[in-house]
């Protein structure tokens, strides 16, 4: 510890004074921002991971979430769909993080529920989103599990995001969970007899399958109906 300092793992230097969300943001937002990792804020809790991910229970499977969902989004003119490293911000939840994969909708845009951070007053560059977006995915990871199962869907549903989707590719089993908003918590969409699951924000259900290449390495499938 030196100069106001934490050191984290010989690589990663967080300022001693980010006691506060607009602190949090501040820093997340200049130069002196790390560049590797996934640095989170959770009500006051700063959240490190310096693990990389894992390339067939992490990688691809996010790369097939993008690519299915962004064209979506595209066919049915919704709005935009986010990853690695856009970073989301809620004051009211007291919340800064990096999902793995966001989707952000032209309503929310409009009716105010989110919001475009610019990179400076006078720009239209921008680098972070402020409010709830529509609907957060997160992928679990050795380092994050209890993150992304338990600390982050309470805070997700108190900043008011409309669906969550929860994903674990690291078992034998793929765990696949689309999780949508009530006043008293999350509510887990019903898994049909297809193993289909409803999401309310893209208007379509959705079965993801997965099946191993000639090489033993996984392949996913996300499919919308």
């Amino acid at each position: 510890m030196a100069d106001g300092l934490v050191c984290y793992e010989g690589q990663l230097e967080i300022p001693l004074q980010l006691h506060t969300l607009v602190a949090f943001r501040r820093w997340a937002l200049s130069e002196g921002f790390p560049t590797q990792g996934r640095i989170d804020y959770l009500a006051g809790r700063i959240e490190v991971e310096m693990s990389p991910e894992d390339l067939f229970t992490h990688g691809v499977l996010k790369t097939e979430l993008v690519s299915v969902l962004s064209q979506l989004a595209r066919q049915l003119d919704l709005g935009y769909v986010f990853s690695d490293s856009t970073r989301v911000s809620c004051p009211a939840a007291e919340l800064s993080v990096e999902p793995d994969v966001v989707l952000l909708t032209r309503a929310a845009l409009d009716e105010g529920r989110a919001r475009l951070v610019p990179k400076s007053a006078q720009d239209d560059r921008f680098v972070e989103l402020e409010g709830a977006p529509d609907l957060v995915v997160e992928i679990v990871s050795d380092a994050s599990a209890r993150k992304d199962t338990q600390r982050l869907p309470v805070a997700y549903h108190r900043a008011g995001v409309r669906e969550f989707w929860l994903l674990d590719a690291r078992g034998e089993q793929l765990e696949f969970a689309i999780w949508h908003w009530a006043a008293g918590g999350y509510e887990r969409s019903p898994i049909d007899a297809d193993g289909c699951q409803s999401s309310v924000v893209l208007g379509r259900c959705f079965r993801l399958t997965r099946e191993a290449d000639a090489r033993g390495l996984w392949r996913y499938d996300l499919q919308p109906s």
